[in-house]
């Protein structure tokens, strides 16, 4: 029963993460767009940011990550005999994925922080494409298992990851074809 109170935990808390670095890289995006503001709204606009980044990422999406890693810890702790399965091995590896994306948002917020602008919203939109990535292969190993065909499963995420950066720049196209 414990193991079953860890998953759903588990479960809560990589929502959460998920939910706060979809977004936190939404803020990083209208961070680096506030540059093309005239200097007053600028400089209104990105303080704003900095408070929203800051309260997303040590209130919401870095407590969410410590609280899914040790869950996922405990789980396996209580089943070591998770370790022994290719799917959890493959998951795991996802999972360290996931975590330094994380530490490279961190590493983003310091910068922005300091008014260091070394990554354009064009490169955001993708980068924030790579948590969707992570997210689906992280839920297709874990619910298919063993039971994933590592070839078409390997394929498959290449092809969606194909359709998301297209889409990506599909949509570059179409916002500045607006202006």
């Amino acid at each position: 029963m414990t193991y079953l109170y860890l998953k759903a935990i588990h479960i809560i808390f990589v929502v959460s993460w998920m939910a706060g670095l979809f977004y936190i890289v939404r803020l990083f995006i209208y961070h680096v767009e506030a540059n093309e503001r005239p200097e007053q709204e600028r400089i209104t606009l990105q303080k704003q940011f900095e408070i929203m980044q800051h309260k997303l990422w040590y209130i919401i999406t870095t407590p969410a990550m410590v609280l899914s890693v040790l869950a996922g810890i405990e789980m396996i702790w209580l089943n070591p005999a998770l370790l022994s399965m290719n799917w959890m091995l493959v998951k795991l590896a996802f999972v360290l994925g996931l975590l330094i994306y994380h530490f490279i948002c961190q590493n983003i917020i310091n910068k922005l922080k300091r008014g260091v602008f070394s990554w354009t919203s064009t490169q955001l939109r993708f980068w924030n494409e790579l948590a969707t990535i992570f997210l689906v292969a992280i839920v297709f190993t874990v619910i298919l298992k063993s039971a994933v065909d590592w070839i078409y499963g390997l394929s498959g995420l290449v092809v969606f990851s194909a359709v998301i950066m297209a889409a990506v720049k599909i949509y570059k196209y179409y916002r500045l074809k607006g202006r």
